[in-house]
């Protein structure tokens, strides 16, 4: 099964729960503690390397984060009953602050 339509038009660009990135800042710093918008992310797919805040939101029950280029799931995020499950997916690199 795609994401394209019968008439061609892929949803998940036109779809009103896409957005980039960045819209998901406070969750990703909460989650991570740190600033991870800027973090950088090898593709595990197309093998580009782009800032969170370059990659596609898609919301529904949870988030998936996709690569802006091949559309390949970066990230899910599902809240569970009382807990967060985060998985990701290709070669991230940000910092974190010491403690």
């Amino acid at each position: 099964m795609t994401a394209t339509t019968a008439i061609g038009r892929d949803w998940a660009e036109t779809d009103s729960y896409v957005l980039d990135g960045n819209a998901i800042a406070g969750l990703l710093e909460e989650l991570f503690n740190a600033e991870m918008t800027t973090a950088r992310r090898v593709c595990q797919s197309c093998g580009r390397r782009n800032a969170i805040g370059a990659h596609r939101a898609h919301l529904g029950a949870g988030i998936v984060l996709r690569c802006p280029h091949c559309r390949d799931v970066a990230m899910v995020i599902a809240p569970l009953a009382g807990r967060t499950r985060v998985r990701l997916a290709g070669e991230w690199t940000f910092e974190a602050p010491a403690h």
